[in-house]
């Protein structure tokens, strides 16, 4: 069994990494840490885990070693202690974003400072496994994902590779999110009567995920805007681009299923009828799965490409289980079976 470690373990992604590694066939949880809660059973922080283990938070200044450690720090606190969390374990997974960028001057354009220890950027893959699946599975570094930029990602990938995207004009990408985004310390913003039942522009332009699209896609004239909707989890991307020339919608299936024909956690969403025809992150709360799909205005030759996903999962915990499972050389699927409930 492989003994998992956990810093970082009291916030929501923290809570959603516990979930899948205590049903992980392959996986031992070893430690998880908060220094806020040290000594406390882990259903204080995650009540739907009530029972499921007896482990509890501990300190990191008491971490031992292990196998893979997982590190759920918020922003800037992995990339302070990388040298010693690289001492801890011979495998890291940082969902955070301090390593997802390789380029010192982009990380210090999109993050406002420079880097506090550049040369591990490059050390790190990036840990999207439908775009760098062959790196992950080889490296013993592989940083975290930005929720808003794989939906955005997904939802682009297939024109992008096909070529079939006009890039000479701009790509508008509009990600309507669920408040877990912003963590589970309260804010002003997060205030249950400020932020039920908005529709709230968060970052219209400038959100840091543009640089993850860019780096991903290889493009620079992707445009994100961000908006807060009434949702707890979830995140869905909806992109508009320009077709560099006539196009077909059977062509447009060639092109997804080309791209995610073998891909275990993308699912093509795309009916002529029905409630769900579109994608739809509701379904997808708790699952590791991603439902892309589009809409055609062949007068117009715009295209509507979207990604579904759960912003916890898809996000960030599930990718990093995902990569897991990759770096292990466990079967990618492993403990990340779960497909959703429906109705929620």
């Amino acid at each position: 069994m492989l003994r998992v470690s956990i810093v970082g373990a009291s916030g929501y992604v923290g809570g959603e990494l516990i979930r899948l590694l205590l049903g992980h066939p392959q996986v031992r949880l070893h430690q998880i840490t908060s220094e806020r809660l040290a000594g406390q059973y882990l259903h204080s922080a995650h009540p739907n885990l009530r029972g499921a283990t007896d482990l509890r938070f501990t300190s990191v200044q008491v971490l031992e070693s292990c196998d893979v450690l997982i590190l759920a720090l918020p922003h800037g606190q992995a990339a302070q202690k990388i040298e010693t969390f690289a001492q801890i374990a011979p495998h890291l997974i940082d969902a955070s974003a301090d390593f997802r960028l390789a380029d010192t001057a982009v990380y210090e354009r999109w993050y406002g400072a420079p880097h506090p220890c550049p040369e591990w950027l490059t050390r790190f893959a990036y840990g999207l496994p439908e775009v760098n699946r062959e790196r992950i599975r080889e490296g013993r570094y592989v940083s975290g994902v930005g929720c808003n930029a794989t939906a955005v990602n997904l939802a682009l990938l297939p024109l992008v590779q096909a070529g079939l995207v006009d890039t000479h004009r701009d790509i508008v990408a509009e990600v309507k999110v669920g408040s877990s985004e912003g963590g589970n310390e309260a804010t002003e913003a997060s205030h249950h009567p400020e932020r039920s039942g908005v529709v709230r522009s968060f970052a219209p332009t400038g959100h840091r995920h543009t640089a993850e699209v860019n780096a991903v896609l290889g493009l620079e004239n992707i445009h994100l805007s961000i908006t807060s909707v009434e949702l707890v989890r979830g995140a869905l991307a909806t992109c508009h681009a320009f077709v560099r020339e006539p196009v077909t919608d059977r062509e447009i299936w060639r092109a997804f299923r080309a791209t995610y024909g073998n891909e275990p956690f993308v699912r093509i969403v795309h009916e002529k009828r029905g409630m769900y025809r579109h994608p739809e992150p509701k379904i997808l709360a708790g699952s590791n799965f991603a439902d892309v799909g589009w809409s055609l205005d062949e007068q117009t030759g715009r295209i509507v490409t979207l990604c579904a996903i759960d912003n916890l999962m898809k996000g960030a915990a599930g990718s990093a289980v995902q990569c897991l499972n990759l770096m292990c050389g466990f079967e990618e699927r492993t403990g990340l079976g779960f497909t959703g409930l429906h109705p929620i």
